[in-house]
């Protein structure tokens, strides 16, 4: 039985607390790769730690697939889109126009309004800081629950199975080999192209899984299989990405992707990891303080890169010291700034729920 505080499974939670610490890791390790020689010392530490939390983004699809497609919550479309999807669009508009603004005084640039309302109307457009890219992704999917709800509540095993059979095979397989052999695989993307079968694409296969994961009980072989199947789905994206990158002289992010099967063995493993084995914790205090990271979680992701802005304008950057210490520490220091920050604007009334 999943454990639950105050109404929250606990394993969600400490998960969702995890996946927060991990991108924060991710933007940090990534961020000076493109600075270094691919294969030298720095490169493949910031290789290593990039490689290794790849499945803090579909894990984060997965938990919210988790609650949102919950058939026993009741969901009604007033409260999804004036609730759920104007939540995500008010937050995506406004940091929008804040990381606008901050790049802009942070090189050298005056605050004004009129530049404020220009960004926002080009976040809009699409255009905006490179992090929320994930707030476009996520109300998309806020838009999908009634649909995915139903087939969620009629289907069986199998019917899931099937799913997700077709998701990794589109959404995920194939794509990677045309990436990674386009000419000897020119005729299957001719066919591949021509089904075009976007029901399974995208990061609806996440969304599902993550109910999926929480709704069924894994066996005990499927759960060690999945294991298997993530241990090798870290080595190959860390492994892999090196002897690519090495053989271009550049960085070569085929296995980076959130699609490719090895970072969706990977975050499968990831979640059944945390649901079966270290989210089964009695500690009651424990618990609680992480539902607490978990609570604000969402204003820690969208806080957290202008400490990492206000770090690279102070001159540190993970090559300032050894990367191996710099990633880490760099990471602790910038989660715990975009906590405090976060848990205080979450404090503000109403404001606070429109910008956390």
């Amino acid at each position: 039985m999943a454990q639950k505080i105050d109404g929250r499974l606990a394993y969600a939670d400490l998960l969702r607390a995890f996946a927060t610490l991990a991108v924060i890791l991710l933007h940090l390790a990534g961020s000076q790769m493109g600075a270094v020689a691919a294969g030298s010392a720095a490169w493949r530490t910031f290789n290593l730690y990039d490689g290794l939390v790849r499945w803090c983004v579909p894990v984060f699809v997965m938990l919210s697939g988790m609650f949102m497609l919950d058939t026993k919550r009741s969901l009604p479309l007033t409260k999804l889109l004036f609730h759920n999807c104007l939540r995500v669009l008010v937050c995506l508009l406004l940091w929008s126009g804040i990381y606008a603004v901050a790049s802009y005084m942070l090189a050298g640039g005056c605050f004004s309004w009129e530049g404020l309302w220009q960004n926002i109307l080009s976040a809009l457009r699409g255009n905006t800081h490179y992090h929320l890219w994930f707030l476009y992704m996520i109300l998309g999917l806020y838009l999908i629950p009634p649909i995915l709800r139903a087939f969620c509540d009629g289907a069986n095993r199998g019917d899931f199975h099937w799913f997700f059979l077709l998701c990794f095979l589109f959404a995920s397989l194939l794509p990677t080999a045309f990436r990674l052999w386009p000419n000897s695989t020119a005729v299957i993307q001719v066919w591949y192209d021509r089904l075009d079968i976007q029901l399974v694409m995208g990061y609806v296969g996440y969304y599902v899984a993550g109910y999926y994961l929480r709704e069924f009980v894994i066996g005990r072989i499927a759960e060690a299989v999945i294991y298997v199947l993530g241990v090798l789905g870290a080595v190959v994206t860390v492994w892999g990405t090196a002897v690519l990158s090495r053989q271009a002289g550049r960085l070569v992010d085929v296995f980076y992707g959130y699609f490719s099967p090895n970072v969706c063995a990977f975050s499968v493993a990831v979640v059944v990891l945390f649901r079966y084995v270290l989210g089964v914790s009695e500690e009651r205090s424990r618990r609680q303080r992480l539902s607490g990271v978990a609570r604000i979680s969402f204003g820690i992701y969208l806080v957290h890169d202008l400490f990492i802005m206000l770090l690279r304008f102070w001159g540190i950057t993970t090559l300032t010291f050894s990367p191996v210490a710099s990633v880490p520490i760099l990471t602790a220091v910038v989660f715990l700034c975009s906590f405090a920050v976060a848990w205080l604007i979450s404090k503000i009334p109403f404001v606070g729920r429109w910008l956390t």
